[in-house]
Formats: structure tokens, sequence, C-alpha cells
């Protein structure tokens, strides 16, 4: 079982940075991939970034890419999600994940099995 809580939300304006932590307890956290998802109103929950146990293999959705960067710390079991120059469209409830399989790496929903509670963006214009 894996427990995670983010934090770090809130709300900026346009070009302006945020960045979200997200906090694991429980199974071995350095043999599990993160990823984070974020959710718009009315959209369904999208792929944002993730990181697989090592840090080696980074994969970004490509509307962040060159903007925001995803890292973890093992020793902490805490998981990054630096977001820079944001835009209002970046505007949602980000979400961290685990897969229930260790060293298995997807950037898919379905490949996750535990989620935390959300914590919601908001950029204005």
């Amino acid at each position: 079982q894996v427990q995670l809580v983010e934090s770090g939300g809130g709300l900026v304006q346009a070009g302006g940075s945020l960045r979200l932590s997200c906090a694991a307890t429980g199974r071995t956290f350095s043999s599990l991939a993160m990823g984070w998802f974020r959710q718009a109103p009315e959209k369904e929950r999208e792929f944002v970034a993730a990181i697989n146990w090592s840090g080696a293999t980074i994969s970004y959705v490509d509307s962040v890419k060159g903007r925001f960067t995803i890292s973890r710390d093992n020793a902490k079991k805490t998981v990054f999600l630096q977001m820079n120059n944001m835009k209002p469209e970046d505007t949602a409830v980000y979400y961290c994940a685990a897969p229930g399989t260790q060293f298995y790496y997807s950037t898919r929903k379905s490949g996750y099995d535990y989620w935390g509670q959300g914590t919601q963006v908001t950029v204005s214009s």
C-alpha cells in the first residue's frame, strides 16, 4: 500500500512558477516510478510527467516540455514538479500517482494504482 500527499498548489500569475511536492509513505518508494497528472474542469485527467525509479527515464506531455521539470528524492520519499513560465491553460487539479508494481514505468493513467488527493493550481492571465 502507498499513500501519497501533494502540496504546493496555489494561485500564480501567468509567467510565474510553482513547485509541487508529493510525499509518499508505505511501500518501497525508491523502486516505484512516479507520475504527475492533472484534471481541468470538465476535462479528462491527463498525463503531465513521469519519472522512473532511478530518475534515469523521464517523460513529459508536449504542452509542458521546456517549462516543467519532474524530479525525485528517494531518501525523502518525495517527488517534485517544478512548473515555470506557467500559462492559464495549466490551471487544473494536479495529482501524483504511483504504480502498484515495482520498476514498472508508464505514462498512462491505467498504469497507476495509487493516487494522491490532488492540489489545486490556478494560473491567472
